[in-house]
C-alpha cells in the first residue's frame, strides 16, 4: 500500500509541473504613469506624451521612459536598468535614488539630477531649458553637450570622465571629484 501512494504523489506532482511548463514564461509588463506610483515594484514605467509623473519609493525593474512633453519627479527610486527622455518637458531624480544604467536627457526642456546613484552616465544633450547634476556618485562619465539653458555641475564623484562641451552658457560649478578627465568647459569645475 505504501507504493501505491508514492506513485500517486508523483503522478501529481507530475501534473503540476507539467502545467506549470505549459504556461510559459512571463513578459515584462510596462506601466503607463500619468499621476503618482508610490512604493511599488514594476517591470517598467513609460511617462506618456504631455503627461505628469511623480515617483516616490518606487522599484523599477527595467527602464523608465519619458516622452515628448512630459514631466517625471522621480524621488528615491530605484531604477535597475536606464531613465531615458527624449523631448521631455522636466526630468528630476533626486533624494537618494539610484539607477543600475544611465540618466539620458536629449532635446528636452530642463533637467536635475541630485543625490543620487547612476552606475552608468549622466548624459544632457541640446536641452533648452536649466540643468543640474549635484551631489552624485556616476559609476561612468558626465557629458553635457550642446544645450541652450545654464548648467550647474557641483560636487559629483565621477570614475569616468567630466565632458562639456558647444554649451551656451558654458556649466558653471565645482568641487567635482573626476577619476578621468574634466575636459572643454568642465576642465575648471
Amino acid at each position: 500500500m505504501g507504493k501505491v501512494k508514492l506513485v500517486l504523489v508523483g503522478s501529481v506532482l507530475g501534473l503540476g509541473l507539467g502545467a506549470g511548463v505549459l504556461a510559459g514564461p512571463a513578459l515584462a509588463e510596462e506601466r503607463t504613469c500619468r499621476a503618482a506610483i508610490g512604493a511599488s515594484k514594476l517591470d517598467n514605467v513609460r511617462v506618456p506624451r504631455g503627461a505628469t509623473c511623480t515617483l516616490t519609493g518606487t522599484r523599477v525593474k527595467g527602464t523608465v521612459t519619458v516622452e515628448r512633453g512630459a514631466v517625471l519627479v522621480a524621488r528615491g527610486v530605484h531604477v535597475a536598468g536606464n531613465v531615458q527622455a527624449e523631448g521631455a518637458r522636466t526630468v528630476t531624480v533626486t533624494g537618494g535614488s539610484t539607477v543600475g544604467g544611465s540618466v539620458q536627457v536629449k532635446q528636452g526642456g530642463a533637467a536635475t539630477v541630485r543625490s543620487s546613484r547612476v552606475t552608468g552616465d549622466l548624459q544632457y544633450d541640446a536641452n533648452r531649458g536649466r540643468l543640474q547634476a549635484a551631489g552624485n556618485r556616476v559609476g561612468g562619465s558626465i557629458q553635457i553637450v550642446g544645450n541652450r539653458g545654464r548648467a550647474l555641475v557641483e560636487r559629483n564623484t565621477v570614475k569616468g570622465d567630466l565632458q562639456c562641451k558647444e554649451n551656451n552658457p558654458a556649466p558653471r560649478g565645482g568641487g567635482n571629484v573626476v577619476g578621468g578627465n574634466k575636459e572643454d568647459q568642465c576642465r575648471r569645475l
